[in-house]
């Protein structure tokens, strides 16, 4: 249930309310209705990247327009540093798709270990 996953992870259930509906949106989270319902991962956790969850909750995470689309730059064809933003953003990219929900989770748990206050992992 929200309220639980929100005391959790100490955040509140508001907040958190409005984070879960483009997750569900996206594939990521399915929900169950019913006394006994709540809300589940509705993929493998090895399958759900930090990209997707940032792109399912922010939106697309292209640093800037012209490095999406040169129309929206007029010195789009002719400016050094679209280079460089399109090398940055493919960097950013590939760096939030290669780290998964299990990544996260897992490094939780070891943190968790070593930590002397209680700490809790991300679960869904």
């Amino acid at each position: 249930m929200l309220k639980d996953i929100a005391k959790r992870q100490d955040v509140s259930e508001k907040y958190l309310s409005q984070i879960i509906i483009p997750l569900k949106s996206a594939g990521f989270v399915a929900s169950i209705r019913g006394a006994h319902g709540g809300y589940s991962l509705a993929k493998d956790p090895e399958d759900i990247t930090l990209k997707g969850i940032v792109e399912a909750v922010e939106g697309d995470v292209t640093i800037l327009d012209c490095v999406r689309e040169k129309k929206h730059c007029r010195r789009a064809g002719s400016c050094t540093m679209r280079d460089v933003w399109c090398r940055l953003d493919d960097t950013i990219s590939q760096f939030l798709a290669g780290i998964t929900l299990k990544t996260l989770a897992d490094d939780a748990k070891r943190n968790e270990k070593d930590r002397p206050v209680k700490y809790h992992a991300m679960t869904f």
